[in-house]
């Protein structure tokens, strides 16, 4: 069933939002303001055609927005995207009850994001290669991308080539691939066991086409040259599939907030440490204590620490945070700093510890809005006083959104 609906916001996933008589009704690349003529489903409709355009519609960058599920808002112009972006954040703490300075967005241009995870498949043609469709498992087979830096987009006819040469069955697998500083670093999860004559024409490829690396499943298969990756001033090879910042410049911002936050710090905590993104670039001026359930991830933090040059002592320790968080008298006892990078889901039983602890300055960082709310009102409800929040758009384009929130606990007096 059609019909012709007025937009009159735009949802927390960028779907433009209509209020009819049987409620809200999310047009996905609706702005606010249009008069659309949309096919009606259950709760989203299909847009049909733009009736009356909104001002703030641009042209999309891409020519496959709109079919690709990767980006949600290329069609809103950059000052009222960003004021969206930002407006994620401004309602996932007022929901919280938390009122605290939000900065405008670090922004971050197209073509600056280093790493990505595809979908690939085999087909009896060729190899598909791309980002599923918007709420579906269809592949859309890429030839651009705007969001990623152009050596990895210029990659993507070799990377298509390379899936097909890997993938062992005709099921849809992921292939993660990050830009370092030494080649492609290339990641495939589920492609199926690949040995034999598949194996061998892989690495002759890899080789021939100058990858770095290749892993499958989190095994190596051919590692011509160690993939390294710039955290700050020290090179870290990260281990296959490590979690990694989409975009060099938005980690370098991330890490001057907490860094300018913890400046003050003689002795400060590193939890959900990863590679070192904080951790290697505190040591500069502070002894770190580097926490991570991840043994591989770990252990590339502790490597390149010790090949680093002028830097403070750091120690690591492996601990599963979400079973096992560090209590407040741990903090107490060792700690006047810490930061702490946990993944979606956050950091729930780590931020009561935290909210019972005498630690100073804390950086909270996050890509959730709405568990990051929910932590800082626990450290909040523990004495916390949040300074600011910054908002870092490294997803550009779409609803995903970081976030570094700067806190501090007053002395007690005596």
């Amino acid at each position: 069933m059609s019909a012709i609906l007025t937009i009159a916001r735009l949802g927390a996933q960028g779907d433009g939002i209509a209020d009819t008589p049987r409620g809200p009704v999310f047009v996905p690349f609706a702005l606010p303001g249009e008069r659309v003529n949309v096919a009606l489903g259950a709760k989203k409709a299909d847009l049909v055609s733009v009736l009356e355009a909104s001002p703030r519609r641009v042209e999309p960058a891409c020519r496959h927005f709109t079919v690709c599920g990767g980006c949600a808002m290329q069609h809103l112009d950059g000052d009222a995207y960003r004021d969206w972006k930002r407006g994620l954040l401004v309602e996932a703490l007022r929901a919280k009850g938390i009122d605290v300075e939000v900065a405008p967005p670090v922004s971050c241009p197209p073509h600056s994001r280093r790493r990505a995870a595809f979908t690939a498949r085999r087909t009896e043609r060729a190899a598909l290669l791309g980002f599923n469709a918007a709420l579906s498992h269809r592949i859309v087979d890429i030839e651009e991308c705007p969001v990623l830096v152009p050596q990895l987009a210029a990659a993507l006819p070799l990377l298509r080539r390379l899936a097909g040469l890997i993938a062992r069955t005709g099921d849809a697998f992921r292939l993660g691939v990050t830009h370092t500083a030494s080649g492609l670093d290339v990641a495939a999860e589920g492609s199926g066991r690949l040995e034999g004559r598949a194996r061998q024409a892989a690495i002759e490829f890899c080789i021939a086409n100058g990858i770095a690396r290749l892993s499958v499943d989190g095994e190596i298969v051919i590692e011509p040259r160690k993939p390294a990756v710039m955290v700050g001033a020290v090179a870290v090879s990260p281990p296959p599939g490590a979690f990694l910042q989409a975009v060099g410049e938005a980690e370098d911002a991330m890490a001057a907030a907490v860094a300018g936050h913890l400046a003050r710090a003689k002795r400060v905590a590193d939890l959900f440490a990863g590679i070192g993104t904080f951790a290697l670039r505190l040591a500069r001026d502070s002894e770190v204590h580097a926490v991570e359930g991840d043994a591989a991830t770990l252990a590339a933090l502790d490597r390149a620490h010790r090949f680093g040059a002028g830097l403070k002592k750091v120690t690591v320790e492996k601990r599963d945070l979400f079973v096992r968080p560090l209590t407040y008298k741990e903090l107490d006892a060792s700690f006047d700093g810490l930061v702490f990078d946990p993944p979606r889901a956050g950091a729930e039983a780590q931020a009561r510890q935290i909210a019972r602890s005498q630690v100073r300055f804390v950086a909270a960082v996050s890509c959730n809005p709405l568990t990051l709310a929910r932590d800082l009102a626990i450290l909040i409800d523990g004495g916390y006083v949040a300074k600011q929040v910054i908002p870092v758009d490294q997803f550009l384009w779409s609803p995903h959104l970081e976030a570094v929130a700067l806190l501090e606990k007053p002395r007690k007096r005596r």
